[in-house]
C-alpha cells in the first residue's frame, strides 16, 4: 500500500480579497479618457464617409462626389487608353480587372491587374498609374487608405 507522509506546513498563504462589484447610485465614477486608435485599416469606397476627391470634384456637393469620382476615373481611362499593338495583331480582347489603393496622402499605390493577357494588364496598369494625386478619403475626419476596383474592357472593332 501507498505510504502517506504528513509534512508540517509553516508557509503562510496570502489570501486574495475579492471586493464586491455592487455599486450604489451615490458612488462617483471616475472619468476615463478614451484614446482613439489610429485607423490603419482600408475603408472600402462603397462605405467610406468622405470619398477621395478626384481633381475637379472639389466644388461638387458632398452627395454627388462619389458619382463625380467615378465619372472622372472613366474619363481618365478613355482619354489615356491605347490598345496594345501586339494584342490587336493577335486579336486579344477582354476585360481587365484593376484594383488599386488611394493612399492616405492621395497617391495611387498597390495597383493589381487580372485579365486575359499580360499586354492588356500592362496597359491597364499604365493607365491607372497615370491617375493624378487626389484628396484622400476620410473616415471619422482622418485620412485613410481606400481600395478601389474597376474593370477596363478591351474590345476590338
Amino acid at each position: 500500500p501507498e505510504i502517506i507522509e504528513i509534512v508540517e506546513d509553516e508557509e503562510e498563504i496570502e489570501e486574495t480579497v475579492i471586493e464586491s462589484t455592487e455599486t450604489t447610485q451615490d458612488e462617483i465614477i471616475e472619468e476615463v479618457e478614451v484614446m482613439e486608435e489610429d485607423l490603419d485599416v482600408d475603408v472600402p469606397f462603397a462605405i467610406i464617409e468622405d470619398v477621395p476627391l478626384f481633381p475637379g470634384c472639389e466644388r461638387v456637393k458632398k452627395s454627388e462626389r462619389r458619382k463625380c469620382f467615378q465619372e472622372k476615373i472613366q474619363r481618365h481611362i478613355s482619354k489615356n487608353f491605347r490598345y496594345p499593338e501586339i494584342a490587336q495583331e493577335m486579336g486579344i480582347q477582354g476585360r481587365v480587372y484593376v484594383q488599386f489603393i488611394i493612399d492616405k496622402d492621395g497617391t495611387i499605390t498597390g495597383i493589381r491587374t487580372r485579365g486575359p493577357d499580360k499586354n492588356l494588364e500592362k496597359e491597364a496598369n499604365r493607365i491607372i498609374g497615370k491617375l493624378p494625386t487626389m484628396t484622400p478619403g476620410k473616415q471619422r475626419g482622418r485620412p485613410v487608405r481606400v481600395p478601389f476596383s474597376i474593370p477596363i474592357t478591351f474590345r476590338l472593332q
